[in-house]
Parts: C-alpha cells; sequence; structure tokens
C-alpha cells in the first residue's frame, strides 16, 4: 500500500476546490452527485442489514458482524463513484475556510446543499428499494428493524459522543484513501476503518437518513420506537456530533496543525 506523495493539505485544498468549482459552475450537477450518495449508503444499508439478518440465524453473534463488513462498501461506491457525502464535507468545508481556500458563504451554502440532497437520495432510494421482493414483509425481529430501534432508544449524550467519533473513523477512512495510490489499498483502508464504526454501532447522520427510510417504508409506516420527535433528536444531535468530529477535529485542528509549519506537516 504505498502513499500518494501528495501531503494531507494538499489533498484537502485539491478537493475543496474541486467541489467549489462544481457548485459555481452547475448547481444541478452537483445535487446529483449528493443525490448519488445517499443512494450508495441506501443500497449499502440494504445488503449490510440483509447479511446481518442471515448472519443472527446462523448464530446470534455474527450478524452485526456481517453487518458491519458489509455496510463498509457503502463508503467505496461513494469514493469511487465521486458522489459527494455531507459528512466527509464537514471536514473538507471547515478547513478550506481556515485555509482560505473556500468563503464561508460558499462553504455553508455546499456543505447544507450536500447533506439536503444526501436526504433526498436516502429517502427515494430506500422507497424504491422497499418496493423490491427482498424487502416485502420483513419479520418484526429483523437486523433492520432491531438495529434502528436501538438508534432511536439512546439518548442525546450517547448520540452526540458517537456522532463524533463515528465521522472521526469516516474522514480518517476518506484521508486514507484518497492518499494511496493504488486499489488495492484504497479498498483495504476504507473497508476496515469504517467497519470499526459501523461495528461499534457509532451514529453517522446520512447513514441514518437511510436506515430510518427503510425501515419506515419496508414497514408500512412506523417501527417500535419510532416517532417524528425521535427521529429528529437522532438526526439533529448525530449531525452535530458528526460536524464536532469531521469539521472541527480532524477538519479545522489538522489545518491549524499545519498552518506555518515546513518541518512536521502532513
Amino acid at each position: 500500500m504505498e502513499l500518494d506523495n501528495q501531503g494531507l493539505m494538499s489533498v484537502i485544498d485539491k478537493n475543496a476546490r474541486k467541489k467549489d468549482h462544481l457548485f459555481t459552475h452547475s448547481i444541478p450537477k452537483y445535487m446529483v452527485r449528493a443525490f448519488f450518495s445517499g443512494m450508495f449508503l441506501t443500497i449499502g444499508t440494504a445488503i449490510a442489514v440483509m447479511v446481518g439478518d442471515k448472519g443472527n440465524h446462523i448464530d446470534p453473534s455474527l450478524g452485526k458482524f456481517f453487518y458491519s463488513f458489509m455496510f463498509s462498501w457503502s463508503l467505496v461506491m461513494i469514493i469511487y463513484m465521486d458522489a459527494e457525502l455531507g459528512t466527509s464535507n464537514m471536514m473538507y468545508m471547515t478547513a478550506g475556510m481556515h485555509r482560505r481556500v473556500v468563503s464561508p458563504k460558499r462553504a455553508g451554502q455546499i456543505l447544507l446543499t450536500c447533506i439536503i440532497c444526501n436526504l433526498v437520495g436516502g429517502i427515494i432510494s430506500a422507497w424504491l428499494i422497499c418496493q423490491t421482493s427482498t424487502f416485502q414483509q420483513l419479520a418484526s425481529d429483523h437486523y433492520l428493524y432491531t438495529t434502528v430501534t436501538a438508534k432511536l432508544s439512546k439518548t442525546t449524550s450517547q448520540i452526540l459522543s458517537e456522532g463524533i467519533f463515528a465521522n472521526i473513523i469516516v474522514n480518517t477512512a476518506i484521508i486514507a484513501s484518497a492518499r494511496m495510490k493504488d486499489d488495492a489499498g484504497k479498498l483495504f483502508a476504507t473497508v476496515f476503518i469504517i467497519f470499526i464504526f459501523a461495528f461499534l454501532g457509532f451514529e453517522h447522520v446520512i447513514a441514518n437518513f437511510s436506515s430510518f427510510a427503510m425501515a419506515f417504508f419496508s414497514n408500512g409506516g412506523m417501527i417500535e420506537g419510532m416517532s417524528v420527535l425521535a427521529v429528529l433528536k437522532n438526526w439533529l444531535f448525530a449531525l452535530i456530533g458528526n460536524y464536532v468530529g469531521g469539521g472541527l477535529l480532524i477538519g479545522l485542528l489538522y489545518s491549524w496543525l499545519n498552518k506555518g509549519e515546513t518541518v512536521y506537516f502532513d
């Protein structure tokens, strides 16, 4: 797994400028790329919950392992298909503002547009995938339902802290993948880094857009523990936690660590 010669800040600057350029010249194209992230997360979540459910039928301890491994491929699809993910843009836009690559106004516009389009893409894709035969008449204890119910039962502090760690892990995977030259290294790093957050059950707001929508549509309505207030609470505090983890602790702090450095820099 050979690392690319370009440093971390070069990767962040290049990607922040690329996103700014696309948004400036074609907002519809940017929106479509953001829709795709919601779609890929829905597809990844769909196969993950199905494999997880099958794993639980073999042994109750296997479901989470299988789920976490398969869910990791969501980010692989997002990276290789050049889709726009709100949680990685938290890092890119915050660091880009600090490094004056993008203006605060434009960074806010990009991030807000991306998250909204991730939500719309996730919901539409979830509705469509729940029309397939695979998602008809799921058992009440299906892995999808038990996972979503567990997420909705978490306290505010749990959602917030798990959201912080989730996006630290996600953006570590994004940067690791971006800095590697060979595809095998990119795949290995992405899958096994994302496995950490998925297995630990941490809260990722964009992934929750997809999983909550899939639970709702496949069940034909609210599942146990689901209410508008519970869903909005999870999304809000997961969003805040994700921004703290990806935007501030990774994006802002690494930008600050590298400011003015000529010897110890990333």
